[in-house]
């Protein structure tokens, strides 16, 4: 959903441009960067350890609506942002001689940890109120810590850690879990431990195989989709922006795509934008809060196609001479 001021904003577009990327000053190779993806991969930075990257950003925007427009004291500010993180990093941009605005913006190594997302920003003063947003531009850009060629953010991540032994102490607590969700950065990760089962990995990495096989590969990754889609759609629910007029506004990213993909499964019959605004209602008031429950595990139930798999499960079980059901 498009959000709707009270106050005019820009028609026009505001277009940003990642220029350059230095780290610890010194320049990276442009094949850092992808302007297609709207991508930086600092993984390959030349050095396994830094301090800091500068981004140098070029921003392009409709010159002649903003000047004839009703406003003033207008600022464009780069704003660097992770949410696994909460860190947060702004920066000025100035006006340049080819008609952009242009500025760096820095990046600490130690206050991010995976993924940050760059954002461009117009605020002004209108109608006497100082620092109203009125454009920003149309696409995020990202910045990739871990990532070894820059691309677009993938739906959604697999990792392969020993939760008991691995590095990422954070795990420990679930080291009897087979598998974790974490959905607080800009890709959500399912996390498989490789120590809990023995040889859950290799099932779900292989192909072919007995019909038995097939059936539990099918089962397993299931359960995963189900739990991913599940943790995703409350984690997008949780945090919502809204207008001056207290409405729900969609999220940007993966959260939009699963709402999206999720609400009208979840509360049949409604747009999203009503179905959204009816959860947030339903949340600050405290009724039907069951009902929701329900709807979102038939949603997640749906996406990871719960009954066709227990179905081809079922088959396998009834006639193990078989094929273990269609596929």
């Amino acid at each position: 959903m498009t959000a709707v001021f009270p106050y005019p904003t820009l028609f026009g577009d505001v277009e940003s441009r990642v220029v350059s990327v230095s780290v610890d000053n010194r320049e990276l190779p442009y094949a850092m960067i992808s302007t297609v993806d709207r991508a930086v991969a600092l993984h390959q930075a030349g050095r396994g350890v830094w301090d800091r990257a500068r981004l140098r950003l070029s921003v392009s925007f409709p010159e002649a609506e903003l000047r004839s427009g009703p406003w003033s004291d207008v600022v464009f500010l780069a704003v660097l942002a992770e949410k696994a993180t909460n860190a947060r990093t702004t920066a000025v941009l100035r006006p340049a001689a080819d008609g952009t605005m242009q500025g760096t913006i820095e990046l600490d190594s130690v206050s991010y940890l995976r993924r940050a997302t760059l954002s461009v920003l117009v605020v002004a003063t209108v109608e006497g109120v100082a620092g109203r947003l009125v454009g920003s531009a149309a696409q995020d850009w990202y910045v990739d810590l871990k990532a070894s060629t820059p691309a677009r953010q993938r739906e959604i991540e697999i990792v392969e850690v020993d939760f008991k032994e691995g590095e990422q102490e954070w795990l420990r607590p679930y080291k009897e879990s087979a598998w974790i969700v974490e959905t607080t950065g800009d890709v959500p990760t399912v996390y498989l431990n490789t120590g809990a089962v023995e040889g859950l990995v290799e099932t779900l990495g292989g192909s072919g195989g007995s019909p038995v096989e097939r059936m539990m590969r099918d089962l397993v990754a299931t359960q995963i989709a189900q739990s991913a889609w599940t943790a995703m759609f409350h984690t997008a629910i949780s945090d919502l922006d809204t207008d001056e007029d207290g409405t729900p506004i969609l999220p940007k990213g993966w959260r939009e795509s699963v709402l999206r993909s999720m609400l009208p499964d979840v509360l049949p019959g409604r747009q999203p934008t009503d179905a959204l605004y009816e959860i947030v209602e339903r949340q600050a008031k405290g009724y039907g809060w069951a009902e929701i429950q329900t709807g979102v595990q038939f949603a997640a139930g749906r996406r990871s196609r719960a009954t066709r798999n227990l179905t081809n499960a079922v088959r396998a079980v009834q006639n193990p001479e078989g094929t273990g059901g269609a596929r």
